[in-house]
């Protein structure tokens, strides 16, 4: 059911728990984010049968895995490495009336059977993985066929000016807004390019992709075919 597994430490950097998880989700749980966050479930939606299954890889504070419960067509359930993430998601999510399965894990080694999945997402977290190469093997392997896994994250081309018009868009105060520019400046290091993107999912299971660029990010659609 599982990959080979892998080393212990899984991403590039201190997993997100405790003070600097419960911060993350304060930042990202803005008015005009939690739109963002039901806009896009609508949109990765949109083409989506009734009854299909979700799943969201690093889900962090739950927000959009609860925009794609509250619309009430879909089975959600989400992966992430932290705890504290899985605890604050069920909270959120308890709040909020819906329903999702939030459970802890290594997107490296997923805890779910072969060919469980309809729609994988995942959302500012791949540039994080230790181990991209078995994140895709395992999306791969979880992914029925005729179904598509979403990868959205920042991209290496981001300009400065790209991070100032998305860190203004979020309504954040004056000092989150100044520790936002600079975590993003610095997570700009590790992530990839649309080519490098290309380069690491040739060497998957999926061969190919579709890659989109808009503002500080890019959007790999992963397309597993039928089999």
């Amino acid at each position: 059911m599982q990959a080979t597994a892998v080393a212990r430490w899984r991403i590039k950097g201190p997993e997100m728990e405790g003070v600097v998880a419960r911060w993350y989700s304060r930042i990202r749980g803005t008015k005009s984010q939690i739109e963002a966050y039901r806009k896009e479930a609508e949109r990765l939606t949109s083409r989506l049968p009734e009854g299909s299954k979700v799943l969201e890889v690093a889900f962090g504070p739950g927000y959009l895995a609860i925009e794609l419960g509250r619309l009430g067509r879909y089975r959600v359930s989400g992966l992430d490495i932290s705890n504290t993430f899985v605890k604050i998601a069920g909270q959120n999510a308890r709040e909020a009336g819906v329903t999702a399965d939030f459970n802890q894990g290594d997107a490296a080694i997923m805890p779910f059977e072969t060919d469980s999945f309809d729609l994988i997402v995942c959302q500012a977290a791949f540039k994080n993985f230790v181990h991209p190469g078995s994140a895709l093997s395992e999306m791969h392997r979880v992914l029925r066929g005729g179904g598509t896994a979403v990868i959205q994250d920042m991209s290496s081309d981001a300009t400065h000016a790209d991070i100032e018009r998305e860190v203004n868009g979020m309504e954040l105060g004056w000092v989150s807004s100044f520790t936002t520019k600079g975590t993003l400046e610095m997570l700009k290091r590790r992530a990839y390019s649309p080519a490098q993107f290309e380069s690491l999912v040739a060497e998957s299971a999926f061969k190919t992709c579709t890659i989109t660029t808009e503002g500080i990010g890019l959007e790999v659609r992963l397309d597993k075919p039928v089999a």
